[in-house]
């Protein structure tokens, strides 16, 4: 009996947060670094009478760490389909949507909705946000100037050890994300992106290491988008919508940074992340207005308008400018989308693999 009191006692804080922050009309978002309008976020306060309070992560493995923890005292979170969001689903970590409350689901993009229904059956957890590629961003202006004929449409530009050798003066990152990273390794590879076969890994892995010495930093994606945009770096693999705001920032800037994105011609990562709710969430209701807010085409629009991802809200095409619109890099063709995969979700025991792997490819040099 003692045993329960102290556990009630100790819970007792959480849940009375919960309670006040519902009351009090608060939500709370944790979010990828600088990936939304915050204009957006400003007008649904306005109009919900909700207050938001906005945090912000730049990996799938920080994320992953505070939900497994339990208790994260958020109402909306953003993981990417496969794998993040697919653990969760398993796991029973989500709410399931109040369609009700959802009305504007019927915005979206029923094809691309039944690409993430192979790991949650019905779409009955998640909203695709927004959505994109793996490939690398390239400094055009120096790689030309250094490589005329550099294959700029292949991973043969960073993965093969005399090219990168080649083009390490001018600076070379990849993004710090495994759950990213390996797969689009081992599709360069001709193996299976969502291989655990030890032979497969260790391939993956002697790929990474060739490259270590190469490279000038393994950074966060905030941080990757900084060094793309001031031509610290000249290649990166990263996120194509990473890659299509360090460009932006580098027009913005005028000091003749060229930045390109290029997807893997051979076949990119695909992934989606997702709109979803901790089934511990403290305000849902709050959660669900939300959401619903957000797949209106008019906010979907400014959110794509300004961080240069694609959304998944056709309606809401019409409404960007021409220059976000017919960009291919940010809405890839329909040929380029045939060919791009999806990573599927490894086995735990192929998760602690490739985060061993991982590990010792930051750690060497």
């Amino acid at each position: 009996m003692r045993r329960r009191c102290l556990l009630a006692l100790l819970l007792l804080p959480a849940l009375l947060a919960g309670r006040m922050a519902a009351a009090e009309g608060v939500l709370n978002v944790y979010n990828w670094t600088d990936y939304i309008d915050p204009a957006v976020v400003e007008r649904f306060e306005r109009q919900a009478g909700i207050r938001v309070r906005y945090d912000v992560y730049d990996s799938l493995e920080t994320l992953e760490g505070k939900l497994s923890a339990g208790r994260s005292g958020y109402d909306i979170v953003v993981p990417t389909s496969e794998p993040t969001f697919a653990r969760l689903v398993k796991a029973g970590a989500l709410r399931a949507l109040d369609r009700e409350r959802i009305p504007n689901w019927r915005n979206l993009d029923p094809r691309l909705m039944e690409r993430v229904a192979k790991v949650d059956p019905g779409n009955r957890h998640g909203a695709i946000y927004l959505w994109g590629t793996v490939g690398l961003g390239i400094r055009l202006d120096r790689v030309r100037a250094l490589w005329p004929e550099a294959p700029l449409d292949s991973l043969d530009l960073l993965l093969k050890p005399e090219n990168a050798a080649r083009l390490a003066g001018c600076g070379l990152a990849v993004m710090d994300s495994p759950t990213d990273v390996i797969p689009s390794v081992l599709q360069w590879l001709g193996r299976d992106p969502a291989s655990a076969d030890a032979g497969d890994l260790k391939a993956a892995e002697g790929t990474l290491l060739a490259l270590r010495p190469h490279l000038r930093a393994i950074p966060g994606s905030g941080a990757l988008v900084d060094m793309l945009a001031t031509g610290e770096i000249c290649v990166a693999l990263t996120y194509s919508g990473d890659v299509i705001q360090a460009a932006a920032r580098a027009r913005e800037a005028g000091k003749g940074v060229e930045i390109g994105y290029a997807a893997p011609s051979g076949g990119a990562h695909l992934w989606f992340d997702m709109l979803a709710v901790p089934a511990d969430a403290p305000n849902p209701a709050a959660a669900m207005a939300f959401i619903d807010f957000l797949l209106r085409p008019e906010s979907m629009a400014a959110i794509t308008g300004t961080v240069r991802y694609p959304n998944a809200v056709p309606a809401s095409r019409p409404l960007l400018a021409e220059a976000v619109r017919d960009d291919p890099t940010i809405y890839p063709p329909e040929a380029a989308l045939a060919r791009a995969f999806v990573p599927g979700t490894p086995s735990q025991a192929a998760e602690r693999a490739r985060t061993r792997l991982w590990s010792r490819f930051r750690a060497s040099r």
